[in-house]
């Protein structure tokens, strides 16, 4: 019986909680019109970071986990940013002709689509069903996207010479030196390159990145900057050949070796439900990212991998390192192994820090979603 009355009364305090972010999401809601109006981002992290430490100094002053707090918060303020997508944007250009998305129809281009057309623009969408029209469709755009695959990026752009000469072209292209001295070349108008760092599968653009590197003509498209920053995204200029080298790094060296772990998985036909029950969360998300690239179209990643011939030489490059690896296991030289771990501890410096901190708030999100099944 007091084991009930509890529960009762945990249930009661439950309800009020639901109750109450209904009520926080109503607010929101109410937030966005506001916004829309005056032209406001979605996501401002000065707003974001001040309205945390309030909380979190609150929480702790009444005996409740900041970290607790601000977990909750931040879940709360995600589902937030997903809300005030569907009260709308405010037009940066309203003078702007219409915006055509080649490749619409794909998964990353239906968000582009979607977000132009909350935003108030008029798109129309080019593909290979109605490419017969390209000429006509695009002789009334104001800005071009290209959003097809890497390998027919380049020949999708080279037909794209009757542009209006003030139509802005853009691509979406995860490779961005190639793409866009090939829009330099055919296009005389202006010229940026885009790389949406996301997938299609985001609820919000808020916090999410966007690289964009400059062509030409960078007065006329700067709105279109302004409007992806209105978005909520966070948008970052690089020079395009950079771009390419950080993305050597950060995407193909990355997805190739899961790539490899998923492969050696399969070879050694590992059992994944017993990794999965023997795993603490660390070796869940490791899984968890190794299958989310299997999950996803592989032509994709095979163009993203072998989109640059610097992959296939930093892969290589990473390939020693594995072979200098294995000479120290196979020497049993412990010394120098742990030699080599303190010297890349160094390398990073501060950054192993900020690492071991972000981490920890992903592992226990990841802790607190798993679910154990009854044996």
């Amino acid at each position: 019986m007091p084991l009930t009355k509890l529960r009762d009364q945990i249930d009661a305090v439950d309800q009020q909680l639901i109750d109450l972010l209904a009520e926080r999401l109503r607010l929101v809601g109410k937030v966005g019109e506001v916004k829309t109006e005056h032209g406001l981002p979605i996501y401002v992290p000065e707003r974001e970071a001040e309205m945390l430490s309030k909380r979190r100094a609150e929480a702790e002053k009444k005996g409740v986990p900041a970290n607790l707090i601000e977990d909750i918060l931040r879940r709360t303020m995600r589902e937030s940013y997903a809300s005030e997508n569907e009260t709308g944007f405010k037009t940066v250009n309203p003078n702007m002709k219409r915006i055509v998305i080649i490749g619409g129809n794909g998964l990353l281009g239906k968000r582009f689509v979607e977000m132009f057309t909350l935003s108030g623009y008029q798109v129309d969408v080019l593909g290979r069903g109605n490419w017969d029209q390209a000429k006509q469709i695009c002789s009334q755009a104001g800005l071009v996207i290209v959003g097809s695959p890497i390998d027919v990026t380049i020949s999708v752009i080279e037909q794209l010479s009757y542009l209006p000469e003030d139509c802005i072209l853009a691509d979406i292209t995860s490779v961005k030196d190639a793409p866009l001295q090939a829009m330099m070349k055919v296009h005389k108008g202006p010229v940026v390159g885009l790389h949406p760092m996301f997938g299609p599968d985001i609820s919000s653009f808020a916090k999410q990145v966007i690289v964009y590197c400059d062509g030409r003509g960078k007065d006329n498209y700067m709105w279109l900057i302004e409007q992806m920053k209105i978005w909520g995204a966070h948008v970052y200029n690089v020079e395009a050949k950079t771009h390419d080298e950080s993305m050597t790094l950060i995407q193909a060296l990355r997805h190739f070796t899961s790539f490899v772990y998923g492969v050696h998985l399969k070879e050694v036909d590992a059992d994944l439900k017993q990794l999965l029950d023997l795993s603490s969360p660390i070796y869940r998300l490791e899984l968890a990212m190794v299958g989310r690239l299997f999950a996803q179209e592989p032509t994709l990643y095979a163009d993203i991998i072998m989109s640059q011939k610097n992959n296939l030489t930093m892969i290589k490059r990473y390939h020693k390192q594995f072979a200098d690896a294995i000479e120290l296991l196979e020497n049993g030289d412990r010394e120098a192994f742990i030699d080599r771990f303190k010297s890349v501890t160094d390398w990073m410096g501060d950054y192993s820090s900020l690492f071991l901190n972000e981490s920890r708030s992903l592992l226990q999100q990841a802790h607190d979603n798993r679910q154990y099944e009854e044996k």
